[in-house]
């Protein structure tokens, strides 16, 4: 099943319009600017930044009247459609930047890296099967992270600096 997005010039769907079924490093080149979106089909991560940069959202079926209810600091300015993932979910998650200190290796959601692993912080992981969000707060708050399979060594280079993050939750074939 493909994915479709249709994004807006104004808030509350006005303005007008740009349809994306794929990924789309810079929204710019098709709309002056983009408040708000819907989703018709599939899931997707829209940034506030070109080329999938910035703050990061995670939109599935459904409308999005205003892009600043969505914790972003500007418009939608990329987006990334997110593939449907059949199979098992497999991730590792480290303690330390370059797959150093504690390991723990994930295949479900874990709402609390503290609470289940006694792991203060995550600065890096291996994403072997399936798509992930990385929140930064416990019970799947505050900024996320989309994560597809790939070795991921330094979250602050990646420009997360601030941010720890501590659960995480698989991207299931829901959208």
């Amino acid at each position: 099943m493909n994915g479709k997005i249709i994004f807006y010039e104004d808030r509350n769907f006005g303005g007008r319009s740009y349809e994306c079924m794929s990924d789309c490093p810079e929204l710019n080149s098709y709309l002056s600017r983009c408040n708000s979106c819907r989703v018709d089909s599939g899931c997707f991560m829209v940034y506030d930044r070109s080329n999938y940069m910035g703050n990061q959202y995670f939109v599935r079926r459904g409308e999005y009247s205003d892009y600043s209810r969505m914790g972003m600091s500007d418009c939608f300015r990329s987006c990334r459609m997110i593939p449907m993932h059949r199979g098992s979910f497999r991730m590792r998650i480290y303690e330390r930047e370059n797959f150093g200190g504690q390991m723990m290796e994930l295949m479900d959601d874990c709402d609390s890296i503290m609470d289940r692993y006694r792991m203060s912080d995550c600065q890096s992981c291996n994403v072997m099967d399936g798509h992930w969000l990385m929140y930064e707060q416990p019970h799947f708050r505050g900024r996320m992270m989309y994560m597809r399979p790939g070795e991921y060594r330094s979250f602050r280079e990646m420009g997360y600096s601030n941010n720890r993050f501590m659960s995480m939750r698989r991207i299931m074939d829901s959208c």
